[in-house]
C-alpha cells in the first residue's frame, strides 16, 4: 500500500539538483505530488510530496545517495496527502520596511489577531548592505473580512514604520 511522505532537501544551489532528485525518485517507483522548490540566498530547498510503496527508511535510502553526492541535507516525514483540498487565497498583502528583527513576527501576529490564515509567505531582502529593505508578500484567507485585515495593517504601518499594501484576489475565473 502506498503512503505519502514529505521530502525536504536543502543545500548549496547548483545546477542539476531537481533533475537528480526527480530521477532517483522516478527510478525508485515514486509518484510526485505537490512541490515547492526555490532558491533562498545561495541555497536551494525542495519540499516535495512523494507517494511511495515502501517504508520511510527505504525512501530515505533511495534519495540519500543523490543527497550525499550533492551535499544536500535530507529529511523525510510520513504525512496525510490531502491532495485536491486547496484553499484559495482571497487577499494578498505586501509589506516593505527597513530590515530589522521582528518584522515577520509582528506582522503575522497582528494578522492572526484578525483571523487571517496565511497560505503562502515569501520574503526577500533588497536595498544595500548599508540600507537593507525587507519585502514580504503574503497570501491567505480573511475569516473576519478584508476591512479587518486592512485596519490591522494600517495600525502596523503606523506602529512599525512599514509600508503595507493589501488587495483582493479576483476568484472568478473564466
Amino acid at each position: 500500500m502506498s503512503k505519502w511522505y514529505m521530502l525536504t532537501l536543502v543545500g548549496k544551489d547548483r545546477p542539476g539538483i531537481v533533475s537528480h532528485v526527480a530521477g532517483a525518485l522516478y527510478e525508485g517507483g515514486c509518484n510526485l505530488g505537490e512541490a515547492s522548490m526555490m532558491r533562498l540566498g545561495g541555497n536551494f530547498t525542495i519540499m516535495l510530496m512523494v507517494k511511495f510503496d515502501g517504508k520511510q527508511k527505504q525512501l530515505e535510502e533511495l534519495v540519500s545517495t543523490v543527497a550525499d553526492s550533492m551535499a544536500l541535507k535530507l529529511h523525510v516525514d510520513a504525512i496525510d496527502a490531502e491532495l485536491h483540498h486547496h484553499v484559495i487565497p482571497d487577499i494578498r498583502i505586501s509589506v516593505y520596511g527597513a530590515d530589522r528583527a521582528g518584522i515577520v513576527a509582528k506582522v503575522t501576529q497582528a494578522l492572526e489577531e484578525v483571523g487571517f490564515n496565511i497560505l503562502d509567505l515569501e520574503s526577500d531582502v533588497a536595498g544595500t548592505e548599508d540600507k537593507p529593505i525587507y519585502i514580504m508578500h503574503i497570501e491567505g484567507t480573511a475569516s473576519e473580512g478584508f476591512d479587518a485585515v486592512k485596519a490591522i495593517l494600517d495600525i502596523m504601518s503606523k506602529e512599525e514604520g512599514v509600508d503595507t499594501k493589501i488587495s483582493r484576489f479576483d476568484t472568478l475565473i473564466g
